[in-house]
């Protein structure tokens, strides 16, 4: 769909619009204020074609109003489009969702879908995956200042004896949000503490960091600590962190599956033996050797993907590939978990109401808020969690029976 510039009052609106912004008389930011949306893009992107030269002819043919990415984005010209494909269908054995689901993944890079696809077809095949939710939390992380080492202590004490003054306040700023824990680290006379929070089917991240700021002035009300800042960087949010590897942020989500040796051979064309040993070489050992956070082949390929269709935050993908990929022969046959410690992911809020990535939730059946609150979030976790276990086996396979480039050139990828 074009965008509703394309009239010819439109576009004379739009135009004299951008003939301000040049006169100075208007900033680029302000131009919603004198239009609608939809004008005010198409504005911005007469003046950045004509300041740099280039033509923003596709970027203008969007397939939703402007409008409904107010929240989203400031000084829209357009979007950008990302090709979407499904893998599956997959049986997900999943502790908030059951069936089987076809995956949305947007992405550029070629043979992904492929591949995807190919783990999905043979975790069918053995009777789909178990997925399971073991932890949920999403976290902030407020840096404090105190005299020395005797204050410090004092003030782990007082959070330890004052959990639910700080749950109070914090959740006076959210009709959801519910405080789990806060854990205190002290470094010298700097003192972390680490707010976790159960923020039900939203990725909650704007809600934990509102909650907090309340929960900080109760703690600068009644200690000598002096908030340094909101986020001290132990949180630890869109950074490779070994303590989200450890303690998890978002959703710590684990799927695994027992595929038959028959179906590794027939369907794979190698052996459990051979995956299992791959798997220890390269993710585990090659990984260590790295000084990898990340045990794994690609999980930030399915991630990042699912990311990009259901409207998460993609920065938020550096925490996904935060996971280990194990494998093992038993009985003969081949057992492949995945494990995704810090997935933060939601249904609600944020990037899920753009109506091209709410779509992406409607395939999966898990658009909006869960009942029970929390379980549509929990669903999409183990979806993509089953999708990484997929990505990981067609991975595997195709490097321990060496038809991982033969793949790529038959598909001219």
């Amino acid at each position: 769909m074009t965008d509703e510039t394309d009239s010819g009052a439109g576009d004379a609106d739009a135009a004299t619009l951008a003939e301000r912004v040049r006169d100075g008389e208007l900033r680029l930011h302000e131009l919603e204020d004198h239009a609608d949306a939809d004008t005010a893009a198409a504005a911005r992107r007469i003046f950045v074609e004509e300041d740099t030269g280039a033509s923003l002819d596709a970027v203008g043919n969007y397939g939703f109003p402007a409008e409904a990415a107010d929240a989203n984005i400031e000084n829209m010209v357009g979007a950008v489009q990302v090709p979407l494909g499904v893998a599956g269908p997959v049986r997900v054995n999943g502790g908030a969702l059951t069936g089987e689901r076809y995956l949305p993944l947007a992405t550029t890079e070629g043979a992904l879908l492929a591949s995807v696809n190919r783990g999905c077809s043979v975790i069918d095949a053995a009777g789909g995956a178990a997925a399971r939710v073991l932890k949920s939390g999403m976290t902030r992380a407020p840096v404090f200042r105190v005299e020395d080492v005797v204050e410090a202590e004092a003030l782990v004490e007082w959070v330890r004896d004052n959990r639910d003054a700080l749950a109070e306040a914090a959740e006076s700023t959210t009709s959801h949000g519910e405080l789990a824990d806060v854990t205190p680290y002290v470094v010298g006379n700097s003192v972390y503490l680490r707010f976790r929070y159960d923020t039900k089917d939203a990725m909650g991240m704007n809600m934990a960091t509102i909650a907090t700021e309340e929960a900080c002035a109760v703690v600068e009300e009644e200690t000598d600590a002096e908030l340094v800042a909101l986020s001290g960087n132990l949180c630890s949010d869109k950074k490779p962190a070994a303590i989200n590897a450890i303690e998890g942020r978002g959703r710590t989500v684990t799927a695994d599956v027992k595929i038959p040796r028959e179906v590794v051979e027939s369907r794979l064309h190698t052996t459990p033996e051979a995956v299992a040993e791959l798997n220890t070489r390269k993710n585990l050992v090659g990984s260590a050797k790295a000084a990898s956070l990340g045990f794994n082949a690609h999980v930030a390929n399915v991630v990042a993907a699912m990311f990009l269709a259901t409207g998460q935050d993609e920065a938020q993908v550096v925490e996904g590939a935060n996971a280990i990929t194990t494998a093992e022969v038993r009985d003969g046959n081949l057992y492949v978990s995945v494990s995704l410690a810090s997935l933060e992911v939601g249904t609600v809020g944020g990037g899920t109401k753009l109506p091209t990535q709410a779509e992406g939730l409607d395939v999966l059946g898990l658009r909006g808020g869960g009942d029970p609150p929390g379980s549509n979030a929990d669903a999409l976790a183990e979806c993509i969690a089953v999708g990484c276990l997929a990505g990981e086996l067609s991975l595997l396979s195709a490097l321990a029976s060496r038809h991982l480039s033969s793949a790529h050139a038959d598909l001219g990828r």
